[in-house]
Parts: C-alpha cells; structure tokens; sequence
C-alpha cells in the first residue's frame, strides 16, 4: 500500500510545502558569511530533503525549485548591483539578468532532487544516502559546467565548526558531504520523531564532528623563517578607478603605501591596481617604487592590465600580476569571469552584452598555473579575484608554493554579501592547503589568512588601509592537495550506487515473497 502523503495531501498542503522550502532555501545563505549562522546549512536543506523524500515527484522537484530560487535570489542578489551599480545597465536589464541567473542556479536542486530520488527508492534510503549524495555530486558540476559557478556550496557554512578539520583532506565539498549527510539524517528524524533515531542522529553528529577534529593536523611544516606581508588596500570606487581623471591620485596613493612600507618583505596591491597597462607605466612610475622596495630587502606585488609584445604588435591582453622582486616575472589570470571579463560569442553578440565585461577588453587566460619564485627561494602560489572560488585552481597553485597571494577587485561588488562571501571562500583555500594566505583587495576586504582559515589581520571595507602581519612560509602536502575530489567522487558513486541496489529492499521483498508462497 502507498504511504498517505499525510500533511502534504491537498492544494493547500503541497503550496505550503513550495512555500516552506523556497523559505528554507532563502534562509540558506545566512549560513554563510558575513552571519555564519551554521546550523542553518543542515537545517534548511533538511527541510528540502523531507519534503522530497515524502512528497510526490511532480511536488518535490517544485519544491526543490522553489528551495534555489530562494537560496540563490537571496545569496548572489549581489549580481544586480554589479550590473546595475557598475555596469550602469538599467534596473529593469540588470534585473532580468540576475533573475535569469537564478532561475538556472535553480535547476542544480531541482537535478539533485531528482537523482536523490531516482537512486533511493525507499523514503529511508533517500534520505541517509541518495539526496545527500546527489546534492554534493551537483555541487561538483556546478564547480565546472558552463565554466562554473562555485558559490554557496554547502561546506562553506562548516569553516568556523569542528568539520572544518576535514578541509585539508576533502576540501570544500567533503564539508558539504559531512553537512548534507547530517540534514539526511535531521530529515528522518523529523518525518518519523522517535527516540532511537534521535539518538542515531546524536551519534552521526557526534562522529562527524570527530572526523574533523581527528583530521586537524599541520599536514606541513615551516618551509623559512617568518615575513612580513604588508597589503594595500586603495580605496577607490570602480568609478574613479576607471576614470582617467583619477590616475594620477591612484598612482599618489599606492606610491606613498608603499614607500611608507618598504621594510616589508612581501608589498601586494590588489587587481588592477593601476588600471593601464604594464609597459605605459613599467618605466617611468612601477621601476623607482620597486628599486626602493628591493633595496630594503622586499618585492613589489601588483595587479596590473598586462598585454604581450609580439613581433607583429600587440598581442593578447592578460589580468595580471607583475611580481617585481630580485627578478621580474607575471601571473596571468587562468579561470576568467564570463561576461565580466570577456564574452563569449564576441563574433555573434559583438558590443551588446558589454555592459556586463571588463572596462579594458576581453582578457585571455593564461596557461598551467605554476609557483612564482622571488628571490631566496620563496614561491608564492598566486591567483586573482574569482579564482579563489575554484578549490583546484588554488591547489594547482599551492603545489609547491610556501605561501598564497590573492588580489582582487571586489569593488564590483559594492556593500552587498559577496565581499563576505568572497573572503570566506579564499579562508576555506587557505584550510585546504594549510598555507598562510595574503589577499590585497581595491575596496576591502583585505585579509591576512592563516593556514586553518582564521583570519590574523584584516582592514575595513571602504577605508584605505594596509595591512601588516608576519607570515611564515610552508612546504608539505595536503591530501587534497595531492589527490583533489577524485576519491569524494568514487565515494559519492558507490554511495550512489548503493543507494540504487538497496539490497536491504530487495531481501525485505524477499521476505515477503517466501511469506506468500508459504
């Protein structure tokens, strides 16, 4: 006999059902920065997950829906201020984009709902293994399709918690695994209460709260004795920064940081410091500001517009940066931001969608990520603004560096919940190392990370600033690191896999058989 859909049989019920997950998943994102309210990142997806596993198809995938239209039109609502603030499109645009933009992040709970379902075909099964995994398997594509858009994984929200110790061994999305495992298990429990589940459901929180502590470790040891970092933070609003009436202050003001620095050993400026080109300013302004910085015993670290000389003129334009230590040498930014910092289909969409792009020209990626050595053996292990939202793009860099360098320009961003959102993300790439991370940014918020993810010293946004810390260089190898998602991913198939056989069904089936046949 099938199970009566008990509360959530009738119109009413099943719109109060759409309801209260579109709510749970709009609740979702306080779970992150700047409110890192945890708890909520096995509460809300709990809720989801319930009402998935007991609801009919056609009502779980709505309220699945519904859950990421709520958790992405509140967690990336910054994207209209990008567009409209500073991309000066007109609301009514810049508000079809983003809500075009949800309405596709929207589709990854709906497919892991379906999945979860699909592979778990008793409502226990679904809940303690085929959601939880689906749901991490589609925040693993969501790291790459489409280029990716890795923002608000679950995991995220198990930084400042005991599962954070399992960040340098599964990385962001062994967080999520941990996180969604144990809103499974809330979910059983909150569609049949009882006390041996709740006990069950103690001692799964209890285990994976020790999974994480057991592997808190070093997983490193010092790799030199400590340095000073000191970090600009300008202050310049993206209107002044792109303005050429300003370049002449930009230029004043990160010139006399510096200067009042140069002791430091490490002086990064965030992206696009200085918004023109590498040669136009490498002589005349950057080459007496890093002279002064080396004669002290530092370098000069700046992000910088950097395009290639070719023997037949100009060749591709790069985000960059331009490390000026005993030695010169460039980082190109690798993972570019599609339609912020080019458009795909130029040939097609020509200037239309420009409103959207970099205030320069389409850039061109780099090539494989590798250490950028300065001076004395020091390899730093850089990359730029969004690349520190893609956990493999930050390890391939961290693979035989000492320590982490990221600028950024998050004043596209405005005051909305990215910059949070942002620096909590290059905190979780700072855990997953076990590497001291420095990150320069134009408006904030600038931040001194430590290998656990702490942050030791950070400035104000919108406030010009420096900041100074001392930071100790690394060697040794994290297992993720080494190994990236691929055993999380054999252990999400089998998972899978199981969920699909779910031998306990088929001998509970058996049991029923022989009892007929007798």
């Amino acid at each position: 006999m099938r199970p009566s859909p008990g509360p959530l049989a009738g119109r009413r019920g099943q719109a109060l059902a759409v309801l209260g997950a579109g709510a749970a998943g709009a609740a979702l994102p306080l779970a992150f920065a700047p409110f890192e309210w945890s708890w909520l990142a096995v509460a809300s997806p709990a809720l989801l997950f319930a009402v998935a596993a007991a609801a009919p198809r056609r009502l779980a995938l709505a309220a699945a829906y519904a859950f990421g239209v709520g958790q992405f039109g509140v967690g990336v609502s910054w994207v209209y201020v990008s567009i409209h603030d500073y991309g000066a499109a007109a609301a009514p645009l810049a508000a079809a984009v983003t809500a075009a933009l949800v309405a596709v992040l929207a589709l990854f709970p709906v497919a892991a709902v379906a999945l979860g379902r699909w592979v778990g075909r008793r409502r226990g099964t679904r809940l303690l293994l085929g959601l939880p995994a689906a749901w991490v398997l589609l925040e693993w594509v969501r790291t790459w399709l489409f280029t990716g858009f890795p923002w608000l994984l679950l995991g995220y929200a198990g930084l400042d918690t005991p599962l954070a110790g399992i960040a340098p061994v599964a990385g962001v999305l062994g967080q999520s695994a941990l996180l969604a495992a144990l809103a499974g298990l809330l979910a059983w429990l909150l569609l049949a209460p009882g006390w041996r589940r709740g006990v069950a459901a103690l001692a799964a929180a209890a285990l994976a709260a020790g999974a994480g502590l057991a592997a808190d470790r070093p997983w490193g040891e010092p790799a030199g004795p400590a340095l000073e970092a000191a970090l600009i933070q300008g202050n310049f609003s993206q209107d002044e920064k792109w303005d050429p009436a300003f370049r002449g202050a930009i230029r004043e003001r990160y010139a006399r940081l510096t200067l009042e620095h140069t002791g430091a050993d490490l002086i990064v400026w965030p992206e696009t410091a200085i918004p023109q080109l590498y040669h136009r300013i490498a002589s005349g302004y950057l080459a007496p500001l890093a002279e002064r910085v080396r004669r002290a015993g530092g370098a000069l670290l700046l992000g910088v517009p950097y395009r290639e000389p070719t023997d037949s003129g100009e060749g591709p334009l790069h985000n960059s940066v331009a490390v000026l230590g005993p030695e010169r040498a460039f980082y190109h930014k690798r993972r570019l931001v599609p339609f912020g910092e080019y458009v795909p289909f130029r040939d097609l969409l020509g200037r239309s969608l420009d409103f959207l792009g970099a205030p320069m020209a389409d850039y061109t990626p780099g090539g494989p990520g590798r250490p950028v050595s300065v001076g004395d053996g020091l390899r730093l292990g850089v990359s730029i603004c969004y690349e520190a939202a893609y956990p493999r793009v930050v390890a391939q860099s961290a693979a035989g560096a000492d320590l982490l360098v990221n600028v950024s320009n998050d004043a596209w961003f405005g005051a909305s919940l990215a910059p949070h959102q942002h620096l909590q993300m290059a905190r979780q790439r700072a855990a997953e190392t076990r590497r001291w991370l420095v990150r320069a940014t134009n408006t904030g918020i600038t931040a001194v990370i430590d290998p656990r993810g702490r942050v030791a010293a950070s400035a104000a946004a919108f406030e010009t600033a420096v900041v100074t810390e001392r930071v100790e260089p690394r060697r040794g190898t994290t297992p993720y690191v080494a190994l990236g998602d691929g055993p999380l991913l054999a252990l999400l198939a089998l998972v899978l896999a199981g969920a699909r056989l779910d031998p306990l069904r088929r001998r509970a089936a058996g049991r029923a058989a022989g009892r007929t046949a007798r």
